[in-house]
């Protein structure tokens, strides 16, 4: 069994970054794009701290999505979201289950192992290092 799910470790990463590169990119979507209607992000502007990050989670999420320059981008949304719960959450409590932090917690881990594990060989990044 261990040597039959260790062979989709490999795709599982992909499936893994692009994942977590969608979810952050659907921050940035509502941020920015205010979509969907209705969301806690319709009052924001593009240039306030939230509407940076709006910014960051587009771009660097979209990136993340195909894959390319995966480890930087990983690295630079890991301290985005350090940043978001040091700055937006810590001061509410201590306990990020009172301070709904544990989103932000979940993606700065999240993109700090794909930071160092790499994007997987379904990317840009791999597809460009075959050649």
């Amino acid at each position: 069994m261990d040597q039959m799910l260790s062979k989709l470790q490999p795709v599982a990463l992909s499936l893994f970054r692009f994942i977590t590169g969608l979810l952050l990119f659907q921050f940035g979507v509502a941020k920015l794009l205010k979509f969907p209607p209705g969301t806690m992000f319709e009052k924001v502007e593009l240039f306030s701290l939230i509407g940076a990050a709006g910014a960051l989670e587009l771009v660097l999420g979209g990136l993340l999505m195909i894959g390319l320059f995966s480890r930087i981008v990983a690295f630079i949304l890991a301290g985005e979201m350090a940043f978001a719960y040091f700055i937006g959450h810590f001061p509410k409590g201590f306990y990020p289950l009172l301070n709904n932090g544990s989103l932000a917690i979940a993606f700065c881990f999240a993109c700090l192992y794909l930071a160092t594990s790499g994007p997987g060989p379904i990317s840009v990044d791999a597809a460009m290092g075959k050649r």
